[in-house]
């Protein structure tokens, strides 16, 4: 396999407050290790929880790597309507960040979550992840993933 040019990350919408810590330091490791490998855009989901830490810390990494990414691949416009004011704040900060933002759809649709999801694994190389447990969408992410063969590197757990 040559040089690696994208990727991409997955995760949870609720994170556990104890871990954020860790795993701000372990996303930072990620991307570090990712732009090593040769890795230059950086795609992201932009949903709460995961996504939203990722796309804080490539913003974070970006300082010192001009040269770094961060694409949005965002399901629908109205993504954040349900969300607190705290979550709304931090989306538009991310967005207005972004290198480039993509909308699958203009409005939410019952397969927009799957087709964003299905969009990231189509363009990334590689995928970073925070898994606890499949039966959501970045357990569906990750499995389509491994069955393109990306390698998949899953954070939870990891010290």
């Amino acid at each position: 396999m040559g040089e690696l040019r994208a990727c991409a990350f997955s995760g949870h919408r609720t994170l556990p407050t104890e871990a954020l810590g860790t795993l701000r330091n372990l996303l930072d490791r990620a991307i570090a290790y990712a732009y090593t490998q040769g890795c230059r855009e950086f795609y992201n989901g932009g949903a709460i929880g995961f996504d939203t830490e990722a796309a804080e810390r490539v913003l974070l990494f970006r300082k010192s790597h001009p040269d770094v990414r961060l694409i949005l691949l965002l399901p629908c416009k109205n993504q954040d309507e349900r969300w607190s004011l705290t979550q709304k704040l931090r989306y538009k900060s991310m967005i207005k960040g972004a290198d480039e933002v993509r909308y699958i759809n203009e409005a939410y649709t019952e397969s927009c979550m799957r087709e964003r999801n299905a969009e990231l694994v189509r363009v990334a190389d590689m995928l970073v992840a925070y898994l606890s447990h499949t039966r959501s969408g970045a357990g569906q992410t990750v499995n389509m993933a491994k069955r393109k063969g990306i390698a998949v590197y899953n954070l939870y757990g990891e010290k």
